[in-house]
């Protein structure tokens, strides 16, 4: 992989110093299991984590037994693999906001794997919501029903506050920085309703942190709504192993939206 540091790349598997193998989250078959292993067979299809927090770029990798679930029969392993950070992220994010039908909640930086998931997620429990984006990231949240504001094309707080005038009922930052602190937050109703994903200042805004909730239980349950359709992902290329570094690289630079898959096989 290459050397330069980013913040995409240390969240990849806790920041660990290089050299090490990327990736956090994996789906696929197993070949062997621990002998104190429950619930769990080889040759079973699962979704889960890495062990280690890391090491899923690669042809065999050891997930954590508390956090890798069975994929149910109806779900592809590649749309399996996409759910164990974004699609639980999602999940998490909305059932912390408990927002009621017809509520209004924005998601700064929709465009993403998370923002897509949770935009499709509130959509379907029929929330209104409004996503910030660059331009290229405007297709794909029209169409599943985002009011999108291009944050290249003009003053996001002006635009956000001409369609909700009264401010939002819930938040979901996926960006953190000066965008949380100084465009974003002070447009929520309830500070409390600010829920970050990434940065861990919100509390100091009066926002929360993201409880994340990555258990068996919780993985087939994410499982399950993402064969019902209310939770599905966007995946908008799947790269073989060998071209990880250069799919690595389009994430990075925010040239694709959705989530990108890397298939071994």
């Amino acid at each position: 992989m290459r050397d330069r540091r980013s913040s995409l790349v240390d969240g990849l598997d806790g920041g660990r110093p290089f050299p090490r193998v990327l990736g956090m989250e994996a789906a696929g078959t197993v070949l062997a299991r621990g002998e104190d292993v429950d619930g769990l067979e080889v040759g079973d299809a699962v979704l889960g984590f890495a062990l280690t927090g890391g090491g899923t770029y690669a042809e065999t990798t050891v997930l954590s037994v508390l956090n890798t679930a069975r994929i149910p029969e109806g779900l592809s392993v590649t749309v399996a693999a996409t759910l164990p950070v974004a699609g639980t992220t999602a999940v998490d994010v909305l059932d912390q906001l408990g927002l009621p039908a017809g509520a209004t909640v924005l998601v700064n930086g929709v465009g993403g794997g998370v923002g897509l998931a949770a935009a499709r997620l509130a959509v379907g429990r029929e929330l209104r919501v409004i996503g910030t984006g660059s331009t290229a990231k405007r297709e794909h949240a029209a169409a599943i029903g985002v009011r999108f504001i291009d944050y290249t094309a003009g003053d996001v707080v002006s635009a956000a506050r001409e369609l909700v005038p009264d401010g939002f009922d819930g938040i979901v930052d996926l960006v953190g920085g000066a965008s949380l602190r100084t465009a974003v937050a002070p447009l929520a109703q309830d500070p409390r309703n600010v829920i970050a994903v990434g940065d861990m200042s919100v509390p100091d805004l009066g926002g929360r942190f993201v409880e994340r909730r990555i258990d068996r239980e919780n993985l087939e349950r994410f499982a399950r709504l993402a064969i019902e359709g209310a939770l599905s992902p966007v995946i908008t290329a799947v790269h073989p192993l060998s071209d990880a570094p250069a799919a690595l690289a389009t994430v990075e630079n925010g040239h694709t939206s959705g989530k990108v898959v890397i298939k071994v096989a």
